[in-house]
C-alpha cells in the first residue's frame, strides 16, 4: 500500500474504504461480511475508513469491528457532522456525541462538515458557534482534524478553501467530472494551500464499471493494458499527485483485493499519453447521447442574472447519458441549493454568454428547454421547500 501525507504528517492510505455500501442481510448490515472486507483491507495496509451519521448503522458497524479487532489506534476514522440537520449549538454536541457513542471511541481523527453546497451553510454554522466549539474540540482531543464535505460548484468551493485553516476536504472525483462540482480546478487550489484532498464516487457509484458503452469497454480491451474499468478509474486519480485519498464503496473481498493491489502499483505520472488517450475515447463514447455539446470550460461567466450555465448544462447530459433520476438528483445538488439562485429562469436572454461560447451553442435556447427537463413542477416544488429548511435562520447560541 502506497502512503501520501496530510498537512500535520500523518500517512494516509491512497486507498481508502467508503463505509456507506456495506452489504445488508435482511434490513441490518452484514456485519460478518462487513468484518472480513474491512479487516482484509486493514491488512493489506488500508488505514482510512470514512462513515458519516446518515450511512445506517454504518457508524456502530465499524466501531464494533473496531473494538472487536482491536484496531481503533491504528487506523483513521473520518465521519460528519449533518449539518443540514443542526439549528442550535446544543444539537452539535447532540449529534457528536451519538457519534462517539455509535463509534465506541473517545475521538475522531477527521471530522468533516457533511454535504456542503454553498458558503451559506458554512455561514449558518458560524452564526450558532461552531468555530469555538471545533476549537474546543481539538483542544480537548476529541477531534484532532476539521473539514467538509462537499457537492456544489467551483466558486463555491474556492469560497470554503479560503474561508478556514481546514485539515482537509473531501470532493466528487473522477475522469467523467473533471470540470464539475469543484473539479480539477478546486482540487489544484486544495493542494496548493496543502489541504489534503479525500476522493469519494471515484467511479460515479459504480456507473464507470457497470455501465460503460461498448465502444468505451473496445478502447479499455485494445489499450494493451488488462485493467478492469474499475482499475483505469481509480489508476487517473492515483496518477495525480494532489490527490491523497481515493475512497471505495468494497463490498466484496475480491474487490478488496484488487483495489489494494492498483494503490500499491500506481505511481504519480505514471499515466502516458496513450492511456488519456483511451479515456478521452470512453468519455467520448459516455458522452454521444449528450443534449448540449458543453465542455464546461465557463467562458459564458459570469451570468449577469446569476445563471449558472455550466452546471444547468452538465445536469441535462446527465439525464440522456446516466438517467433522468440522476441529472435532477444532480441539479439539485449543485445548481437547486445555492443561496443564490442559479436557475435558467433567472436568463434575461441578453445573449452576452453566447458571444463568448468556443462552441456556439445557442445557450439561451437551451437553456430554456433543460430547465423544462431538470425541473417539472414537482421537483420546483421539492427544490424550494427543501431550500427553505436549509438556508432557514439558525437559533441563537
Amino acid at each position: 500500500m502506497q502512503y501520501r501525507t496530510d498537512k500535520h504528517g500523518n500517512r494516509l492510505s491512497v486507498l481508502g474504504f467508503g463505509c456507506m455500501r456495506f452489504t445488508k442481510k435482511g434490513n441490518a448490515i452484514d456485519i460478518a461480511k462487513a468484518e472480513r472486507e474491512i479487516m482484509a483491507a486493514y491488512h493489506a495496509g488500508v488505514n482510512y475508513f470514512d462513515t458519516a451519521y446518515i450511512y445506517p448503522g454504518s457508524e456502530a458497524a465499524i466501531g464494533e469491528i473496531f473494538e472487536r479487532n482491536q484496531i481503533r489506534d491504528k487506523i483513521n476514522i473520518a465521519t460528519k457532522l449533518p449539518q443540514y440537520l443542526i439549528s442550535s449549538r446544543d444539537a452539535v454536541d447532540r449529534y457528536f456525541n451519538e457519534e462517539l457513542r455509535r463509534l465506541r471511541t473517545d475521538y475522531v481523527d477527521y471530522y468533516l462538515m457533511h454535504h456542503m453546497t454553498d458558503i451559506a451553510m458554512w455561514e449558518k454554522l458560524k452564526a450558532i458557534g461552531i468555530l469555538d466549539w471545533i476549537k474546543e474540540k481539538k483542544a480537548s482531543g476529541a477531534i484532532r482534524n476539521i473539514g467538509f464535505s462537499y457537492h456544489g460548484n467551483t466558486d463555491n468551493f474556492l469560497k470554503f478553501l479560503n474561508d478556514y485553516d481546514w485539515d482537509i476536504c473531501q470532493i466528487q472525483y473522477n475522469y467523467l467530472d473533471e470540470v464539475t462540482q469543484a473539479g480539477k480546478a478546486g482540487l489544484k487550489a486544495a493542494a496548493e494551500k496543502g489541504i489534503p484532498v479525500v476522493i469519494m464516487e471515484p467511479l460515479r457509484g459504480g456507473k464507470l464499471v457497470n455501465m460503460l458503452p461498448k465502444e468505451a469497454e473496445a478502447a479499455m480491451d485494445a489499450s494493451g493494458h488488462s485493467w478492469s474499468p474499475a482499475e483505469w478509474g481509480l489508476r487517473w486519480l492515483y496518477n495525480q499527485p494532489e490527490v491523497t485519498v481515493v475512497l471505495s464503496g468494497m463490498n466484496s473481498e475480491a474487490m478488496v483485493l484488487e483495489n489494494c493491489r492498483t494503490a500499491d502499483e500506481t505511481q504519480p505520472g505514471s499515466f502516458t499519453e496513450a492511456d488519456f488517450a483511451v479515456l478521452e475515447t470512453v468519455k467520448r463514447a459516455i458522452n454521444e447521447n449528450e443534449k448540449v455539446g458543453c465542455t464546461g470550460c465557463r467562458y459564458c461567466m459570469p451570468c449577469p442574472k446569476g445563471v449558472d450555465i455550466p452546471g444547468i448544462f452538465r445536469c441535462y447530459n446527465t439525464m440522456f447519458t446516466e438517467s433522468k433520476s440522476q441529472g435532477r438528483f444532480q441539479f439539485a445538488q449543485t445548481v437547486g441549493l445555492t443561496k443564490e439562485p442559479a436557475f435558467a429562469s433567472q436568463c434575461i436572454k441578453c445573449g452576452k454568454c453566447e458571444q463568448h461560447c468556443p462552441q456556439s451553442i445557442p445557450i439561451r435556447e437551451k437553456l430554456q428547454e433543460a430547465d423544462r427537463a431538470l425541473r417539472p413542477l414537482p421537483y420546483k416544488i421539492g427544490i424550494n421547500i427543501v431550500r427553505k429548511f436549509m438556508f432557514r435562520k439558525p437559533a441563537s447560541k
